[in-house]
């Protein structure tokens, strides 16, 4: 059997979520519809990686939320390139002294999603 943790966050519009998360390059593995107009529960896919939403969470203004993702990629600053003028960009690509070049943005729930590449 596989093993695999796959972080659940709880948002406010799951429908928005998903195609907040389609335009930066997630992709939809399943949805599940909450009986009327909008979306209950949603897994999306970057790369190998999996998050899953879940109606029911509440919108935050605070500089950071309880969870942050961290999508380990290539090529970060070309990455960055594509998002930066479509997305609130909370650090611009920079060095970090473990070994790894990243960039954070907020997705419209207020989230962090740090993109990171190894060094070298």
């Amino acid at each position: 059997m596989e093993k695999k943790a796959v972080p659940m966050i709880h948002v406010t519009d799951v429908r928005a979520t998903v195609e907040w998360y389609l335009g930066i390059g997630f992709t939809v593995d399943n949805t599940y519809d909450d009986g009327g107009t909008g979306l209950s529960f949603a897994i999306l896919s970057f790369g190998k990686s999996q998050v899953m939403f879940n109606q029911g969470g509440e919108r935050s203004s605070k500089r950071r939320r309880e969870v942050d993702l961290y999508v380990y990629t290539n090529e970060v600053d070309a990455l960055y390139e594509e998002l930066k003028d479509r997305v609130d960009v909370v650090e611009s690509p920079h060095e970090m002294f473990y070994g790894m070049r990243e960039f954070i943005l907020r997705d419209l729930n207020g989230f962090w999603i740090t993109f990171a590449e190894a060094i070298g």
